[in-house]
């Protein structure tokens, strides 16, 4: 279990320092102090003693504008039509929506550990998306990215939350 919390630590700080980059570095900083501030990220998502875990607004809304990107292309994703140009432009929405909600982050500290597992799928779809992730199409990085936003829905209180469209 240490291990995979190790794993992942790993790969969230490399997300970090790769959103740092692109956002001309000041992100990767910020994404290291976020990620020590705040609770161990466990091996899986797990609800609040069954319950959902609450949320704030920025990350409500930063969710939300993830999913609305998603839902306005699904047609496309699911045909296998997007073009690896719209995919790069719906990765780069979507990375500058994790960089809001990173920034704005003010959940107790338990869920954002659970959140953090979100936000790597998310990411690992992005990077997919922008045709970074070898051996992976393009196509089934949006798809994580859906899955990611479903695992969201399961594990987080959203009110109004609306699931995307299959």
């Amino acid at each position: 279990m240490k291990e995979a919390r190790n794993g992942i630590r790993k790969l969230l700080a490399a997300a970090g320092l790769a959103l740092g980059l692109a956002a001309g570095g000041s992100l990767a900083a910020d994404a290291h102090k976020h990620e020590h501030e705040h609770a161990a990220v466990p091996a899986k998502l797990e609800l609040n003693d069954g319950k959902k875990w609450e949320t704030d607004t920025p990350l409500r809304k930063g969710m939300e504008n993830i999913r609305n990107s998603i839902d306005a292309v699904h047609h496309e994703i699911h045909e296998n039509k997007l073009s690896a140009a719209k995919y790069g432009e719906l990765a780069k929405k979507i990375n500058g929506e994790v960089n809001g909600i990173v920034a704005s982050c003010k959940l107790d500290p338990k869920a954002d550990a659970q959140l953090h597992l979100v936000i790597a799928e998310i990411l690992e779809g992005v990077e997919a998306m922008e045709g970074k992730a070898k051996k992976v199409r393009r196509q089934a990085g949006a798809l994580k990215v859906g899955g990611a936003l479903e695992k969201y829905a399961a594990y987080f209180h959203h009110a109004g939350w609306q699931p995307l469209r299959h």
